[in-house]
């Protein structure tokens, strides 16, 4: 007898939360939200399972506060972890050697405890900065490369995606790219692989405009923070899913996935958005796209600084 998939998703926040329900309106399977705050996954899993008769999915969805019921999970979500925060007196925000040595703590101790009940899990990091604590979950979990990865360059790609069709005024799913390098500034999105119903963007949209776009996406997360005053949550959470969807449905979708890097693009020992075929092993393969001088500079860039995040762990 077959056994539905089992989902476990870290952190009951928004994006958390709002993964949970991606993926039961997506029927991938079972899920399991856990929270160290008491009734938090309780209440929203309890309140996304009484809507499953509106909308028509035969799931089930647990809330805990205890990793027991995380067991045999064949993917774990994690979204545990702080935002940079502001100071309400200085007015300056957390900084980032804080930010990672707060939340490096928090994701360890959630990858330890998830991996002692789901061994044979993927791990789909959410958490930021993201590309260094892809570094804390791969090393916390003792997990093989390919099951440890962190979504980034999706969420990037997605944003890009949204504005380019914006602007031409046409359907998101003509739209073919994707955003490569660290989650954040120095991501690198490749117009020159960007296509529209196969027309090359470059055809399509003058220069000024693709880098106004490329700007705008890579700024995507603080224009979202300065609308709501946080960070968003439908699409990062959305962006979780496609990747839960392809490894538990083994789609092989080639996405942009954070992966440890052996030897791809000239580095090593280091997670970098690349693209990746996601299928039921995990990062079943990286694929090694022919960049010219100018892109190959900027992903050089983006993974120095990925790396200068990186020299802060203590691994």
């Amino acid at each position: 007898m077959s056994r539905r998939n089992k989902i476990t998703v870290i952190g009951a926040g928004n994006v958390g939360a709002t993964t949970a329900h991606w993926a039961a309106t997506r029927h991938l399977g079972d899920v399991v939200l856990v929270d160290i705050k008491e009734g938090m996954p309780q209440g929203k899993s309890l309140d996304l399972a009484e809507s499953a008769p509106a909308m028509g999915f035969d799931l089930k969805l647990v809330g805990s506060n205890d990793y027991a019921a995380t067991a045999g999970s064949d993917v774990v979500v994690i979204t545990a972890g702080v935002p940079r925060r502001k100071d309400p007196k200085t007015g300056e925000y957390t900084s980032r050697d804080e930010l990672v040595e707060t939340n490096r703590k928090i994701v360890g101790a959630v990858t330890k405890a998830v991996a002692e009940h789901s061994p044979e899990a993927a791990l789909i990091c959410v958490a930021n900065p993201l590309d260094a604590m892809c570094h804390v979950t791969f090393h916390e979990s003792g997990f093989p490369k390919e099951r440890v990865m962190g979504m980034a360059g999706v969420l990037d790609t997605s944003r890009y995606k949204t504005f380019i069709a914006m602007e031409l005024g046409v359907s998101v799913e003509d739209i073919h790219g994707m955003v490569l390098g660290g989650h954040g500034d120095t991501m690198v999105p490749l117009p020159r692989h960007t296509s529209v119903g196969g027309i090359p963007l470059t055809e399509l949209m003058p220069k000024e405009k693709i880098d106004a776009i490329i700007q705008r996406t890579r700024k995507g997360g603080g224009e979202i923070v300065g609308l709501l005053g946080y960070s968003g949550y439908y699409a990062p959470a959305a962006s979780a899913c496609v990747m839960v969807e392809s490894i538990v449905r083994d789609r092989k979708r080639v996405l942009p996935v954070a992966c440890m890097c052996e030897g791809e693009y000239g580095y090593s020992g280091l997670y970098l958005g690349v693209p990746a075929v996601l299928g039921a092993g995990g990062v079943e393969k990286i694929i090694e796209m022919e960049l010219n001088a100018e892109e190959k500079a900027m992903l050089d860039v983006s993974a120095k600084a990925v790396e200068d995040v990186v020299k802060l762990l203590p691994y």
